[in-house]
């Protein structure tokens, strides 16, 4: 179970708007912050104001925040060394450039037409009957469709030293169980649009229009059973509320009409003693569904999870409707993004440690390296003392905290080790073949770990990656390469701005190991009990408030958060800011430092938090988020933490009572 800490850039990424870079070297962008707004009202628009009217969203954007930049930068870099790889191929780049090459050439894509996926399509037609369907299922999961329930390898929740089967819910169409659940006009007019969008592309595949409209009903029907069957957001934060160790024969009780023994064999899994049946109503739903729906029907939705799957790489109408609805129905982006930056994509999802190697040799060096890692220590540091000290934490909880702290690994850039990708076969002229592939060759990687130690120093971030991450079972905090450089860190630039910037997201990822998912994993990384009842007791009183909060800030029009999915990255927010001022503190005892664009250092550690989240966003897309994303929206990252710390209020001089100054104040950590 993993927790991420910048939000990734929804349906879409990014093009270079003007006005996007920070207005000063020392990383503070001093024209973006409003003076007519008052800081103790609204914080977020006082430091944000200037560069949300200087870098509107892009036509190919659903949002486009200050991260945005950098992910352009670094897409840059990847197009360049993919293009090289490509021009100039060597025995150790030949599989990139080959990638690269294939994704790249439309004109070739757009001659083959649908015909490339002709052969999967023949093959769920010539399906008769229910073992059919169980081995073409197996052979579709290979190929990385979503269909039906999904099926893979993950650490076991109760030994994090060994790898389990997994199955999950799964198969849905629409981002969550919501979206097929609500009956008010919005939700109603999205499935509406779905349903046309999936008759559109049985049409672009070759199918009659009334077989298409059929066909789109048929797989709604289907995925409105597996919906029901599903977890919400709000039960799966609980992590046991997904683990359910079983015996094989539990799997064939709950679903006797299913040929697990053909699904298997054909998904090449290894032997399957027992597994983490992450569902089990969910198994039953699949249960109802291969019992009672004709083949047909179950035909149909296969063959319309396999064509949205593969449309990216299909001829330019396919493409064009994939964006239609995923990019602009649902993510409010007004134009797709060019084929190069989704190429660029699909390489780095699916060779990105190749990639990666090249990459980091270009943009990140040890002194960047022992510069984070010093960061980091005295964060950790700061974590400890509060620890030892917090008040409402008895002396038994207290010693497993710290044991748990002190075992958190960090991993800073890149991989120690590089995945070794020679045994998957990249084609200079087949691209949707190529996607298959990498499926195929991720899915029997993961299988492969079964039976093996856990590899602990695996990545599940690409070097270049805009984001970081907290590993609940690994119990590490990963900060890849792509991250640690501007606007979230300088070397250049005073402590100020680097702790509150890559310093409040090195304290989040380090507080989600005590969030209250991440508290239920001990030091090994085991779901484990360590808390007293009380100690826990206290956990949830305080955790409580921070739903209450949040559920409380309205993201969009009519569109509140919801507090309860959000609680960990709110809970992270709050607490990894906390510890990164403290840490900031520290660095800077004893320094005499005087005004900097006319703020004070402890100004502008919090000037820096804030302008480390600027982003604009359709409304659209905040709805998106509002209603899916374990994050809450930008505006209230930087105000929902600035009014639960007295240190704010204290370096901007608001009163108590004021907006982001209120009475009582929500901490857990």
């Amino acid at each position: 179970m993993t927790r991420w800490m910048l939000p990734l850039l929804l349906l879409t990424t990014s093009l270079h708007p003007a006005g996007a870079a920070p207005s000063a070297d020392d990383g503070l962008m001093v024209d973006s912050i409003d003076t007519s707004v008052d800081p103790c009202k609204d914080f977020y628009h006082f430091a944000c104001n200037g560069w949300l009217k200087a870098n509107p969203v892009p036509a190919d954007q659903s949002a486009w925040d200050i991260g945005s930049v950098l992910v352009e930068h670094n897409n840059d870099r990847l197009r360049a060394i993919l293009d090289h790889a490509a021009e100039t191929p060597t025995p150790e780049t030949q599989r990139i450039g080959d990638y690269w090459s294939a994704c790249m050439d439309e004109a070739a894509i757009d001659k083959r037409g649908i015909g490339v996926l002709r052969p999967e399509l023949d093959a769920i037609d010539a399906i008769t009957d229910k073992t059919d369907l169980a081995t073409e299922l197996g052979h579709l999961h290979r190929i990385g469709i979503d269909a039906l329930f999904s099926f893979g390898v993950q650490q076991d929740y109760r030994n994090a030293t060994e790898s389990i089967l997994t199955l999950d819910q799964g198969g849905l169409g629409l981002p969550d169980r919501s979206y097929y659940e609500k009956t008010d006009k919005d939700s109603l007019d999205i499935r509406s649009q779905y349903e046309a969008h999936l008759a559109r592309i049985a049409v672009l595949a070759g199918a009659d229009p009334e077989q298409a409209k059929l066909d789109a009903a048929r797989l709604l029907k289907i995925e409105l059973v597996l919906a029901k069957a599903s977890l919400s957001d709000e039960e799966r934060v609980d992590p046991k509320a997904t683990y359910h160790r079983l015996k094989r024969p539990v799997l064939d009780k709950l679903a006797p009409d299913f040929d697990w023994d053909a699904y298997l064999k054909s998904v090449k899994s290894p032997p399957l003693d027992v597994a983490n049946i992450a569902v089990p109503r969910f198994v039953e739903a699949v249960q109802t569904l291969v019992s009672g729906s004709p083949l047909d029907e179950m035909k149909a939705y296969l063959r319309l999870k396999l064509i949205e799957h593969a449309a990216e790489m299909l001829p330019a109408p396919l493409v064009q409707e994939d964006f239609d609805f995923y990019g602009r129905t649902l993510g409010g982006a007004k134009q797709i993004k060019p084929r190069w930056k989704r190429c660029v994509a699909n390489a780095d999802r699916d060779i990105g440690e190749a990639i990666g190697q090249l990459y980091v040799k270009e943009v990140f060096g040890s002194q960047s390296r022992d510069a984070i890692t010093q960061m980091v220590g005295r964060i950790r540091t700061a974590f400890a003392d509060d620890l030892k000290t917090i008040p409402w934490m008895g002396t038994e909880t207290r010693a497993r905290a710290l044991k748990k702290l002190d075992a958190m690994v960090n991993k800073i850039g890149y991989p120690d080790k590089w995945r070794d990708y020679s045994g998957l076969e990249i084609k200079r002229d087949d691209a949707l073949g190529n996607m298959f592939r990498s499926d195929s060759f991720e899915l029997d990687r993961q299988f492969g770990k079964i039976g093996k130690p856990v590899d602990r120093g695996e990545w599940l971030m690409t070097p270049s990656t805009v984001n970081a991450y907290y590993d609940d079972q690994r119990n590490d905090i990963n900060f890849p390469a792509g991250t640690l450089q501007k606007p979230y860190f300088d070397l250049a630039w005073d402590d100020a701005i680097n702790y509150g910037s890559i310093g409040s997201t090195i304290g989040h990822e380090m507080t989600h190991g005590f969030d209250n998912a991440g508290r239920m994993f001990d030091a090994a990384g085991d779901l484990k009990n360590w808390w007293t009842a009380k100690d826990a007791k206290n956990f949830e009183t305080r955790a409580a408030c921070l739903v209450s909060e949040y559920s409380g800030f309205e993201a969009a029009p009519g569109v509140n958060l919801n507090g309860e999915v959000t609680l960990g990255e709110n809970t992270a927010d709050n607490g990894g800011t906390r510890l990164a001022y403290t840490a900031f503190e520290t660095a800077i005892a004893g320094k005499h430092i005087g005004q900097i664009d006319g703020y004070t250092p402890e100004q502008r550690f919090f000037l820096a938090y804030a302008q480390s989240w600027c982003e604009n966003q359709s409304e659209t897309a905040a709805r998106l988020q509002a209603q899916t994303d374990p994050h809450s929206t930008a505006e209230f990252r930087v105000n929902g933490v600035v009014r639960n710390m007295t240190e704010f209020r204290e370096a901007f001089a608001c009163h108590e009572g004021e907006t982001l100054a209120p009475t009582k104040i929500c901490k857990v950590w």
